[in-house]
C-alpha cells in the first residue's frame, strides 16, 4: 500500500476540516467561515490532486458525482421542503400548531415531547430526512415561543430522527446492513434495540430533569385551528409512510388552498413559494460541492486506503468489532451518506465477522449504529444541513447539544469491550 498516495487521496477531507472546523475553533466562531467556502476550497484541492485524468475530465468526474441520482433526489426534496416550509410559515400553519400545543402543554414537557415525536415518526417512516422536514419548523417555533435556544431544539429533532432511522424495519440503512451481513431484520432490531434504547432513555431523562432556561409561553388568542391542516397532514402522511415527495406535495397543495381562503392573492402565494425555494440555494450548493469532492476521494482510492489501514492490525474479537465500527464511521465521514458507507464496507465487514466469529446480527447492528452516529454528528450531512437551513442557523450550531448520538457512541464502545470478550475466538485453520 502506497501510504503517501493514500493519504494524499483523503487530504481534501483534511483541508475541509482544517479550514472550517479547526480555524473556527481557534477563532471561537463557527459563523465566520461559510461552510460553502470551506467545501469549495476542499473541492478545488480534490480536483487539483486527482492526477489520473486530464484536467477537463477531472471536472467532468466531479460533476458526475455531484449530479448522481441520489444527490439530485436530495436536491429535489430540499426544494419541496423549502417551498412547503415558507408557505406553512406565511399562512400561519406552524404558528397555529405551536400556539394550540403551548396552550395545553407545560413548557417543561415540550423538549421530551419533541424527542419522543421524532423517535416515533422516524421509526414509523424509516427516514431521518422525512422526520427533519416534518418537525424542524415546529421545533423552531416552539423554541421561539418558550424563549429557548433554537440550535438546542434542532438538536433534539436530529437525535430523535436518527433513533428511528437506526431501528426502523423500512430504513434503507437497516436494509443495507441486514442484506450485506446476511441476517434477518428482527435479529438486527433486537441487537440494535439493546444499544439504542438505553441511549434514548438517558437522553429523554436529560430533557426532563435537565436545568434548561425556558420562559413561560403566552398562548396566542383567536387561533384558527384550520390553519394547522397542512402541517398536520404532512406529519400524518409521514407517520403513515407515504413517500416524502408525495407528502410534501400534499402539504404544499393544502397550504396553497388555505392561502387563497385566507385572502392571499395568486402572485403573493407564488412569491412565498419562490422565496422558500431560493432559501434552499446555499444548502443545494453545499450538497453538490460535498458530493463532488467526496466522489473524487473515492475515485482516487481514498476509501480503499482507509479500509486497508483499519483492517491490517486486527487482533481478537474486540479488535474486529472496533474495526467494523471504525470502518463504517470513517467511510461515512468521507461520503456523508450512511447507507453508502454501509454498502461500501459491507462485504469486508462480513469477511471480518466470519473470521472472528462475530454473529451477523451483531455486525449488522454495529454497521447501522456507527454510521448513524457519524451521520448525525457531521455538519455536512444531509439531515443536519436540511434542519439548520430550515431553522436559519449554522450547520455547526446544534453540535454541542447532540446528546443522543454521543451517548449512543459511548454505549457502543462499552458494548464492544463487553461483547468482544464473550465472543468466541477465531478457529485456527490449517494451511
Amino acid at each position: 500500500m502506497n501510504f503517501g498516495k493514500g493519504l494524499l487521496s483523503i487530504s481534501p477531507i483534511l483541508v475541509f476540516l482544517g479550514f472550517y472546523v479547526i480555524v473556527s475553533v481557534i477563532i471561537g466562531d463557527f459563523y465566520k467561515i461559510p461552510l460553502s467556502v470551506a467545501l469549495l476550497a476542499a473541492s478545488v484541492w480534490a480536483i487539483f490532486i486527482f492526477r489520473d485524468l486530464p484536467f477537463s475530465q477531472r471536472i467532468e468526474a466531479f460533476a458526475s458525482e455531484a449530479g448522481s441520482s441520489n444527490v439530485l433526489y436530495m436536491v429535489w426534496i430540499f426544494i419541496l421542503a423549502g417551498c412547503f416550509a415558507q408557505l406553512a410559515d406565511k399562512t400561519g400553519a406552524v404558528d397555529a400548531t405551536v400556539a394550540l400545543t403551548i396552550d395545553r402543554l407545560p413548557p417543561a414537557f415540550v423538549m421530551p415531547g419533541l424527542f419522543l415525536a421524532a423517535c416515533f415518526i422516524s421509526m414509523a417512516i424509516g427516514t431521518s430526512v422525512g422526520t427533519v422536514v416534518a418537525l424542524t419548523p415546529l421545533a423552531v417555533n416552539f423554541a421561539t415561543g418558550i424563549g429557548a435556544d433554537i440550535p438546542f431544539f434542532v438538536a433534539i429533532i436530529l437525535g430523535g430522527s436518527f433513533f428511528g432511522d437506526n431501528l426502523s424495519f423500512i430504513s434503507d440503512t437497516t436494509i443495507a446492513a441486514t442484506r450485506t451481513q446476511g441476517c434477518r431484520m428482527n435479529e438486527k432490531f433486537k441487537a440494535n434495540f439493546l444499544l439504542a434504547l438505553p441511549a434514548a432513555l438517558i437522553t429523554f431523562a436529560i430533557y426532563i430533569f435537565g436545568d434548561f432556561p425556558i420562559n413561560e409561553a403566552v398562548a396566542s388568542e383567536n387561533v384558527n385551528p384550520w390553519l394547522m391542516l397542512p402541517y398536520l397532514t404532512v406529519i400524518v402522511l409521514a407517520i403513515a409512510g407515504v413517500n416524502v415527495t408525495l407528502t410534501l406535495l400534499s402539504g404544499i397543495l393544502l397550504s396553497v388552498i388555505i392561502a387563497f381562503c385566507s385572502g392571499f392573492d395568486f402572485f403573493t402565494i407564488l412569491q412565498f413559494m419562490g422565496d422558500g425555494i431560493d432559501g434552499m440555494g446555499n444548502l443545494i450548493i453545499i450538497t453538490l460541492l460535498a458530493a463532488g469532492m467526496l466522489g473524487l476521494i473515492k475515485k482516487a482510492g481514498g476509501i480503499n486506503m482507509i479500509l486497508k489501514f483499519l483492517t491490517c492490525h486486527i487482533k481478537g474479537a474486540k479488535g474486529a468489532e472496533g474495526a467494523i465500527a471504525s470502518l463504517v464511521a470513517f467511510v461515512n465521514l468521507c461520503t456523508a451518506n450512511n447507507t453508502v458507507a454501509i454498502l461500501t464496507v459491507g462485504s469486508l465487514t462480513k469477511e471480518i465477522s466470519g473470521k472472528y466469529k462475530i454473529t451477523p446480527r451483531r455486525s449488522a447492528s454495529l454497521l447501522d449504529t456507527a454510521s448513524c452516529i457519524v451521520q448525525c454528528l457531521i455538519p455536512y450531512g444531509a439531515q443536519t444541513l436540511l434542519a439548520t437551513s430550515l431553522a436559519g442557523i449554522s450547520p455547526t450550531a446544534p453540535w454541542p447539544y447532540l446528546f443522543y448520538p454521543w451517548i449512543l457512541a459511548i454505549i457502543v464502545v462499552i458494548s464492544i469491550f463487553i461483547y468482544g470478550r464473550i465472543t468466541p475466538k477465531p478457529v485456527a485453520t490449517s494451511k
